[in-house]
């Protein structure tokens, strides 16, 4: 929590975490305070983030997953739902090997777009509610050989840069044609390697990232402004003027798509207001975020202007992952029951976590008691997410 200075997130995020120190591959959150050298000074909302090495986290996932005798099955595309008397049966998929039918009494959607909800008949909510535009996409990077001394010694210097990194020397950019990111700052974290930074600067809006043809072109053009910025770095930039490109991500970064409606619709006033719901399985603090869908603007600063302030603490209830009409279904991360104001809040790694492994724990519980995951007793929910770790009590 930003307030309380209280870890609210456990659980299989914090095992994860903790197995990522030992491996030299990530710094605990309780470590990094905002405008710190690990938070990468960006901005407002991100105190207590978790720089770490995304290719020791590749291995540590799946081994993770390995351990916990799971049987995976990578390379491969959902196609459509197995429906059975209403009911989510399954699911069909299409891989090397072929078209592959895979049978479960419970299924999960965390596909981040609702896919598997929305191909079995599960109303979807799009965008905002104004127009229905959606969040802009971003193609993250990462960039080696930047003088960390340097930028550190700019930050300092410049403390009015605070939560818009750079950002006059991006906007004179801008007006010299030499930039045509529509970005008010830089975005930019520091890696657990010395001399590394990571990059979230690039933005490309009015896409539908549920339309193939709008993901291809929106992903070619994330690639051409990752170039574009590297230039604009290199020349104008304390500390990167030999920076070099070491990867962009391997696809474009989605920021927003469907959400389901659920049994609740989780909304911004819930966030502010910090409400405590009877069956809470997820605490989050992230600030509102909504990179704005028009403009230059920043997300939280855009969103504070909204007159969007997070509490220190809210909550996430399990009637947000659960489809108002269908059965056999769970959803977890960015595809939830909530509106697009409260989705910007939520849609961070770490509440992701938090909704995964609560998903999780009551597709079991159901299959064990035989009943649909909406019948899930929540007393039982809780307290089998408290015996892996997960906290569901705020702090005092």
């Amino acid at each position: 929590s930003l307030d309380t200075d209280r870890q609210i997130i456990g659980g299989v995020f914090e095992e994860l975490v903790q197995r990522l120190i030992k491996r030299g591959a990530a710094i605990h959150p309780s470590q990094v305070r905002d405008g710190s050298p690990e938070s990468g000074f960006y901005t407002y909302a991100h105190d207590h983030v978790t720089p770490f090495d995304s290719e020791a986290l590749k291995l540590e996932a799946a081994e993770m997953v390995l351990e916990a005798g799971v049987d995976l099955l990578l390379h491969s595309d959902f196609v459509e739902p197995m429906m059975r008397d209403g009911r989510v049966a399954g699911a069909i998929v299409h891989n090397k090997s072929g078209l592959q039918a895979i049978e479960a009494q419970v299924v999960i959607d965390c596909t981040g777009d609702g896919d598997v909800a929305y191909r079995a008949g599960v109303e979807t909510r799009q965008g905002n509610a104004a127009d229905g535009l959606t969040q802009p996409v971003t193609m993250f990077f990462r960039v080696g050989n930047v003088d960390d001394a340097a930028v550190e010694a700019h930050v300092a210097a410049h403390p009015e840069e605070k939560g818009r990194l750079f950002g006059a020397l991006l906007a004179a950019a801008r007006e010299r044609g030499e930039v045509t990111v529509a970005k008010q700052y830089i975005g930019i974290y520091r890696s657990v390697q010395k001399g590394v930074w990571r990059v979230n600067t690039s933005r490309i809006q009015g896409v539908d990232a549920t339309n193939a043809a709008q993901l291809t072109r929106a992903e070619i053009e994330g690639r051409r402004q990752v170039w574009e910025l590297m230039a604009f770095f290199r020349r104008n930039l304390p500390g990167f003027q030999n920076a070099v490109l070491l990867d962009s991500a391997p696809q474009i970064g989605v920021r927003e798509t469907r959400r389901i409606v659920g049994e609740y619709v989780l909304t911004v006033e819930d966030v502010m207001a910090g409400r405590h719901f009877d069956d809470v399985v997820a605490l989050a603090s992230f600030a509102v975020d909504i990179h704005p869908v028009k403009g230059a603007g920043g997300g939280v600063e855009s969103a504070l202007k909204a007159g969007y302030k997070a509490a220190p603490v809210y909550e996430i209830p399990y009637r947000s992952l659960v489809p108002a009409t269908v059965d056999g279904l769970l959803v977890a991360g960015r595809c939830l029951s909530a509106t697009h104001e409260a989705l910007g809040a939520v849609r961070v790694m770490p509440p992701c976590f938090a909704m995964g492994q609560a998903a999780g724990v009551a597709a079991a519980l159901a299959v064990h008691g035989g009943v649909p995951p909406r019948s899930v007793d929540i007393g039982r929910l809780h307290a089998t997410l408290r015996q892996q770790g997960a906290i569901l009590d705020r702090p005092s």
